[in-house]
């Protein structure tokens, strides 16, 4: 069993004496606990990237407009911003692997109950569940794969995991429009379920749930959902024709984020982690994830409208043309990986940057011309350069959070990961709306925040080297 370095008194089901808890899981059991964290962790990426494609088919069975049915992601990942910090403080009470495993199967009942939705309302009830269960798991994913594997090889766990997250995202929509060719919608919400059943399987082998005598803290756990709920929700408006309803919520989120800083300050565990946030090494790399998850996302969500409006491919070929991004990334995450257990990742970090900056240039200035060879090789350098941020970035936000925080620190990096994402898809939305989301601004954009990334790391790697 991991014992827990704190001063809170912890209650664990088993124990292994003797063992320290930066040596990670014993193998074999190592291994299957690394099959049953990236099969959860399959399961919760493809869910949330399947549906996409199946849009313009749920809209005309059931007999509404374009505009409406992408509810059914907006919900779904509005719901999960919402509740990824309560449920890891929430993962610190009753243990990680508990909550994970209960996510789990909340997540498989709600998906087989998809399969009898008819309604859109019924849907949206059914991903809402769905996406209250995926925030059980992630919650706390990242600080069960900080014990399972050995400290000195924690960026390997992190590689591990991004080459997971990219290959489950590169297959989600070929997969989505598989079903949908051959099969009723509903099948796209419970294609995922199966590997939530091996990773349920499996679970046994993930590291031993450890309860902490820490109190509970529900006015922390709604206020932070809530708060979520008006900055993310108010955004959501604000990009789908809703300016002034929009904007009131983030301004009312904004005033009742800093309502909650205030307090959450006070305490000694909070559930929105300032106390990490005011650490410069985890709350730089949380900036920096956020910057680069937006530069990512505006990237690969703008590159169809070009391709399409301007190069003239026909929409089954963009997918194809795609697929160097998230192959790249497949290669590089794991290496990447192993490079930030031996190399500074703020090092790693700026040098992926500058290769994304000149991937991201040489894109926006591609020619019509350039063809298929030309689009590639520009998209897989872009790659390269992002490939060698996100893991070694997410080693440094995860491996130096105290250990009686990691649950906290996992929440934070998966909540920079989905408002990195629903800033890029706000921020397609506005150049789309003026013009200019099929040209080179989007690009440009993407540019520039992964300069606001690279900077952070520099930052992050001088502040270091100054309090040591």
């Amino acid at each position: 069993m991991l014992q827990t370095p704190t001063a809170a008194p912890v209650a664990a089901d088993h124990a292994v004496p003797g063992r320290s808890v930066d040596d990670g899981l014993p193998t074999p059991r190592r291994w299957w606990a690394i099959a049953a964290i990236s099969f959860g962790t399959a399961v919760m990426v493809l869910d949330t990237n399947i549906a996409n494609v199946a849009l313009p088919t749920i809209a005309r069975d059931l007999g509404v407009t374009n505009s409406v049915v992408t509810n059914v992601v907006a919900v779904y990942q509005l719901v999960l911003v919402m509740v990824l910090l309560p449920f890891a403080s929430l993962g610190d009470r009753i243990g990680h692997r508990r909550l994970y495993q209960a996510g789990q199967a909340l997540f498989m009942v709600a998906s087989a109950l998809c399969l009898f939705a008819g309604t859109l309302p019924g849907l949206l009830v059914l991903r809402t569940v769905q996406a209250l269960g995926a925030g059980m798991a992630l919650s706390v994913s990242a600080a069960m794969v900080r014990q399972i594997y050995p400290a000195a090889k924690l960026g390997t766990g992190m590689g591990v995991n991004s080459v997971v997250v990219a290959s489950s995202a590169a297959l989600a929509p070929t997969l989505g429009g598989y079903i949908v060719g051959h099969l009723p919608w509903q099948w796209v919400f419970v294609a995922a379920a199966p590997l939530a059943v091996v990773s349920l399987l499996l679970g046994r082998a993930l590291p031993d749930p450890v309860r902490r005598d820490v109190p509970a803290q529900w006015v922390s756990g709604v206020w932070s959902a809530g708060t979520m709920l008006l900055l993310i929700g108010g955004i959501q408006l604000a990009s789908h024709g809703a300016p002034m309803p929009g904007i009131a919520g983030v301004a009312a989120g904004i005033v009742s984020l800093v309502l909650l800083v205030r307090r959450e300050r006070q305490r000694a565990e909070p559930v929105l982690p300032v106390d990490l946030l005011s650490t410069p090494v985890i709350g730089l790399s949380a900036l920096a994830a956020i910057a680069c998850f937006v530069a990512s996302g505006a990237l690969m969500l703008s590159l169809p409208f070009r391709l399409e409006g301007v190069f003239g491919y026909p929409p089954q070929k963009v997918g194809v043309l795609l697929l160097p991004f998230p192959l790249t990334m497949l290669v590089v995450s794991p290496v990447a990986g192993w490079l930030s257990d031996r190399v500074a990742a703020s090092k790693l970090g700026v040098t992926g940057m500058a290769i994304a900056v000149t991937g991201l240039l040489l894109l926006a200035t591609m020619p019509v011309s350039a063809g298929e060879t030309g689009i590639a090789w520009r998209l897989a350098l872009a790659a390269l350069g992002f490939g060698l941020f996100f893991a070694p970035n997410s080693r440094l936000l995860i491996g130096r959070a105290p250990r009686e925080r990691a649950a906290a620190a996992g929440g934070l990096l998966s909540t920079s990961r989905l408002l990195g994402q629903t800033l890029a898809a706000v921020t397609l939305g506005i150049l789309l709306a003026g013009g200019m989301g099929t040209g080179p601004a989007p690009l440009l954009v993407s540019c520039a925040l992964a300069c606001v990334a690279a900077g952070c790391s520099l930052a992050r790697f001088r502040s270091s080297q100054r309090t040591r």
